[in-house]
């Protein structure tokens, strides 16, 4: 029996934008910044309690990033909350005018050299 035949296709980095869906920039955004937020809390050994404890944010906050429940959070929230565990934190937005009058929003974390590219559509 041989292999059934496939094409394989490159994404784009942006698993949203390649499904398709409308509101992908700003979720692929917000995946990127709850990925860094974790990764702050795995790297000082931060239980979501002790997380709280040491921010102004809840708890409960911290147990919906860890399981991926973004809906409620906006971009600049998830950067509140992730410059109050990393006070070395260095966030720049950069926002170009594309060729096809698309907005583009460059968010970079300069510590960690996390880079998140963001296309806005225009307004």
């Amino acid at each position: 029996m041989s292999e059934p035949e496939f094409e394989l296709i490159e994404g784009s980095g942006n698993v949203y934008r390649d499904i398709g869906d409308p509101e992908a920039d700003i979720k692929n955004a917000k995946a990127v910044l709850a990925a860094r937020i974790i990764a702050t809390l795995d790297d000082r050994g931060l239980s979501v309690r002790k997380a709280a404890g040491l921010t102004p944010f809840a708890a409960a906050d911290f147990s919906r990033i860890r399981n991926a429940d973004l809906g409620r959070f906006t971009l600049d929230r998830l950067m509140r909350m992730l410059a109050s565990l990393d006070g070395d934190l260095r966030i720049t937005v950069r926002i170009d005018q594309l060729e096809d009058l698309e907005l583009a929003s460059l968010v970079r974390e300069r510590k960690g050299e996390a880079e998140i590219d963001v296309d806005i559509d225009a307004l």
